[in-house]
């Protein structure tokens, strides 16, 4: 049986996304097939990837890529982490069977220096509940 999809979405695709597919990737890649992208794709953000290392996280193979890479594909759930990309959702050309909004604050326009492991820390606890409601549903099958 085929993994279920999940796109993570943001406008950069430069932190918080890739940070959900990572984490996605290290908390239930047995589990979840996990992709990112953005609306406005940049680059991956080097505190992006230095928060996530310090996490233990992989970050091998993380890069930006446009929504547009996905135009057509069908992903079972659709986590959008920013207002804009949540626009651009609205017009998308592929399918999902869940779309959830988690507005996370973009790590690039906070004047601290935590914000990147903050942002990381918000997404890993709502990944985490949303993973409990995944196995709990999977369990009532």
């Amino acid at each position: 049986m085929a993994k279920p999809r999940v796109l993570f979405l943001c406008n950069a695709n430069s932190a918080r996304s890739l940070m959900g597919e990572a984490l996605l990737r290290h908390l239930a890649g047995d589990r979840f097939e996990a992709f990112s992208a953005g609306t406005e794709p940049d680059r991956p953000h080097e505190m992006t990837l230095e928060a996530l290392r310090k996490q233990n996280i992989e970050t091998s193979g993380l890069a930006s890529k446009s929504l547009d890479d996905f135009a057509g594909q069908h992903f079972d759930t659709v986590i959008v982490l920013c207002d804009k990309a949540q626009q651009a959702c609205r017009d998308w050309q592929g399918s999902r069977d869940e779309h959830l909004y988690w507005d996370i604050r973009d790590p690039r326009h906070i004047e601290r220096d935590n914000a990147y492991e903050q942002a990381l820390q918000e997404i890993r606890q709502r990944l985490s509940l949303w993973l409990q409601l995944k196995a709990h549903d999977d369990n009532r099958r």
